[in-house]
This record gives C-alpha cells, sequence and structure tokens, in this order.
C-alpha cells in the first residue's frame, strides 16, 4: 500500500521532505503534485521506476520522460542550450513548460529518444517541488499522471492514493493542483516548435 503524506503547500514540512527523498534514494515510485497537475516520479537511476511509470500510464519506450530540474543551472547540466533558446526558456522558468532540447553525454541513453537523442527538462513553479529536489541534490525523472483513456492529468491525492495503491510507494497531498498539463515546446533543432499547448502560455514562442 501507498504512503500518504499530507504536506504543506507553503511550508513543506522537514521530516516529510527527508522521508520521501530517503524513499527515493530506495527506489520508490512517488506520486506528487506540481503547476500543472500531478505527475509520477523518481530517482533517474531507478530503472524499476521508469518501467513502473511506463506500465501505470501505458506508454511505449518512445515516450519523452521530462527530467525535472530544481533550478537553470542544473537544467544545463543535461541539455545543451543555444544563446537564443537560453533566454526564451529563462524568461519562462519555473513554470508549467517542458523543453525538449539535445541532451548533455552525461544523460543515460535510456532516457533519450531513441533515435533523435534529446531529452524534455522543466522547471515547475511549485514550492514542494522546488524543496524536495533541493533536498535531493539531482533532478528527478518523471512524466504526468495521466492515466491510460485519459486526457488531463489527476489532481487530488486522496483519489490518486485510492486508484494507484498498489502501483505507487508515496501519495504526496499540498494543496490545490491545476488539471492543465505543461506546454511542451521542442528546442531540438535551434528554433521553437510547440508540441503540446498546455497550461504556459505558448504565445511567447
Amino acid at each position: 500500500m501507498a504512503r500518504f503524506l499530507d504536506v504543506h503547500p507553503d511550508n513543506p514540512q522537514p521530516r516529510f521532505l527527508q522521508q520521501i527523498v530517503d524513499a527515493l534514494h530506495d527506489d520508490a515510485l512517488l506520486a506528487y503534485p506540481t503547476d500543472s497537475g500531478y505527475a509520477l516520479g523518481c530517482r533517474i537511476g531507478n530503472r524499476d521506476g521508469r518501467d513502473r511509470i511506463l506500465k501505470i500510464r501505458g506508454l511505449d519506450d518512445r515516450h519523452h520522460f521530462p527530467l525535472i530540474c530544481r533550478d537553470f543551472s542544473q537544467l544545463g547540466q543535461l541539455v545543451h542550450v543555444d544563446n537564443a533558446a537560453f533566454r526564451a526558456i529563462r524568461a519562462a522558468t519555473p513554470g508549467p513548460y517542458t523543453f525538449i532540447l539535445p541532451a548533455m553525454p552525461e544523460v543515460p541513453r535510456r532516457l533519450m529518444h531513441p533515435k533523435k537523442r534529446t531529452v524534455g527538462v522543466r522547471i515547475p513553479d511549485h514550492r514542494f517541488v522546488q524543496e524536495l529536489l533541493d533536498l535531493l541534490g539531482e533532478p528527478m525523472l518523471s512524466s504526468s499522471l495521466i492515466l491510460p483513456g485519459e486526457t488531463e492529468p489527476r489532481t487530488m491525492g486522496w483519489e490518486i492514493k485510492e486508484e494507484l495503491d498498489h502501483d505507487v510507494d508515496i501519495v504526496v497531498e499540498a494543496g490545490e493542483t491545476p488539471a492543465e498539463p505543461t506546454t511542451v515546446v521542442d528546442w531540438s533543432e535551434g528554433y521553437p516548435e510547440v508540441l503540446r499547448r498546455g497550461a504556459g502560455d505558448p504565445d511567447r514562442f
């Protein structure tokens, strides 16, 4: 059964944050709120966690897994960002956007698009996520919690606990969460292409 943690949205309790980080280091799979609905997350090195996410969401190996970053400097360690992309992405983050960019050599190949060698990156504008990543000290592998047959991410922690009780290890509740997924912008060819219109304003790209 999944553990349910009711975390304060503005001042996340340090003891809960530490418990979640410890669980992630033990290869736990987390259902957590973001600025664009709930997501599933685990450590980048958790191979089993990636497969569990694919199974829950009914996806295949070609799915782009966003890497959730604490800040822009952490993002820059994972992807190549040219000058034009740098200014636009820096201005839009943190926020409800996922950017697809060429991956750095340090990114595991299993997390890249098999042909394009790209990876999705994102910096959520959410207090809990920011503090969790700060304590974790590394980016997190993630995916919107959109179940098969649905088009929007889940928004209620207790519903996720009931439905995915045996599929995830921890469910975090932390205040209201919007239902709209991120806006996805592909910048891998040197110019922005909006692949999905979501919570972030796509017109700025």
